[in-house]
């Protein structure tokens, strides 16, 4: 007598929970279609920090957004870089007419491992990208120093 199988496909038998895993998957990516774009909207653009001996240099990307729609700030040693997007299309082809909206804040904040001086940085939009220098007072800039090793056990105090 052969008992009845519990799964009808072999390849669920190697994984009995492939179809469920299947399922949330499929459900996951229903939910995620239904969402509203996340690319600027959820907060934070794509940044690069760079540290050379004299600066911190921060580029952020912000595809299609007007210099007027950003902000940079300083709050003590935090760097703070929000704006909007405000972007508008509309187009009238054959006999049809397409206007579209999108709008979304964005919002990004790091700390600087020093509080700049007065006038220490400059930020520049290009091309939707944001540069931002941030010159390093002058006890943050330090110089390279060798340190000699000796041989043998460090001395008792």
């Amino acid at each position: 007598m052969r008992l009845p199988s519990l799964w009808s496909r072999a390849d669920l038998m190697v994984d009995p929970f492939k179809a469920f895993r299947r399922e949330m998957e499929d459900w996951f990516s229903q939910v995620d279609k239904n969402l509203p774009s996340l690319t600027l909207g959820a907060g934070a653009p794509a940044v690069n920090v760079a540290e050379t001996d004299k600066a911190i240099e921060i580029t952020a990307e912000l595809p299609g957004i007007e210099e007027k729609d950003v902000k940079v700030s300083l709050d003590g040693s935090r760097l703070v870089v929000s704006g909007e997007k405000k972007q508008e299309s509309k187009r009238d082809e054959k006999d049809w007419h397409v206007e579209e909206r999108s709008f979304g804040s964005f919002y990004r904040s790091m700390s600087l491992p020093f509080t700049p001086e007065e006038g220490a940085i400059e930020a520049h939009l290009d091309k939707g990208v944001l540069h931002v220098t941030v010159k390093k007072p002058s006890e943050a800039v330090t110089t390279a120093k060798t340190i000699e090793i000796k041989t043998g056990a460090p001395p008792k105090a």
